[in-house]
């Protein structure tokens, strides 16, 4: 049989069956899965990137106007982050989690819209850490932007310090640069092993370490599918690849 579905109909026929046959569903998501919410994605024209170009991690550490950019950058966001609503995707990824089909969600992205579909808090597990909130690098308190925001615009456009320690507040991502979660990884990893059906959705696959788990469960037996707007390099061990709209393919399972 063709890998790839030809069409949608066809599309949401191999994928209801491969779903049937799973006991332990876990998806993986990219930045394309939030692009009907109004999110760009990060690499695209017209992406995230192209307008905020990313502040490293050791720049963020060693200025102070690095930091400043980097909250400057951070807020230009929120017309995009703070009215996203979770799409078509989220909520069909909801559904099998509530159905007990799938145990959690692995994530690349950063918008909290996993955690908004109804999955709870502590069965999504976010490689790229969370914008919706900063934390203190140094006592890791947790701070809402609203916060951050006052303190920013009250001080002429300057990071604002942590209170109780001093140490610098970053928005609750993983920065270029900076050491993947360890805990995360370690449990994302566990997720990917229990796996029996691991579908991708929305991601390019080409940011490591993250990439790599599509191709540990493919190696761990699981079946492997990947719903992606553009070719992947996993496509070729894949056992259904699906190129149309997200929303449209998994609006199906949406409760």
């Amino acid at each position: 049989m063709e890998k790839l579905a030809p069409d949608l109909s066809t599309a949401r026929t191999r994928l209801g069956e491969l779903i049937a046959a799973a006991q332990r569903i876990v998806p993986f998501t990219g930045a394309g899965i939030s692009t009907e919410c109004g999110i760009p994605d990060f690499r695209s024209p017209g992406g995230l990137w192209t307008r905020n170009a990313p502040v490293y991690f050791d720049e963020f550490i060693a200025s102070q106007a690095a930091r400043n950019e980097c909250w400057r950058g951070r807020f230009a966001l929120d017309s995009a982050f703070g009215t996203a609503r979770p799409g078509r995707g989220h909520h069909a990824l909801a559904a099998l989690w509530r159905e007990g089909k799938s145990p959690g969600v692995i994530t690349q992205n950063i918008d909290n819209l996993h955690q908004a579909s109804g999955i709870d808090d502590s069965c999504v597990i976010e490689l790229h850490g969370n914008t919706t909130y900063a934390l203190c690098l140094d006592c890791d308190t947790r701070f809402e932007l609203d916060w951050v925001r006052e303190q920013f615009d009250a001080s002429g456009g300057e990071a604002p310090a942590c209170p109780r320690c001093h140490g610098f507040i970053k928005s609750a991502t993983v920065s270029f640069g900076q050491a993947m979660p360890v805990e995360a990884m370690r449990r994302a990893e566990q997720l990917t092993l229990s796996a029996d059906l691991f579908v991708a959705i929305g991601s390019s696959l080409v940011v490591w370490p993250a990439a790599g788990f599509p191709l540990m469960a493919q190696q761990n037996g699981a079946r492997l599918v990947i719903l992606n707007r553009d070719p992947t390099e996993f496509d070729a061990i894949a056992d259904l690849v699906i190129r149309h709209d997200i929303g449209d393919v998994l609006a199906p399972w949406v409760e």
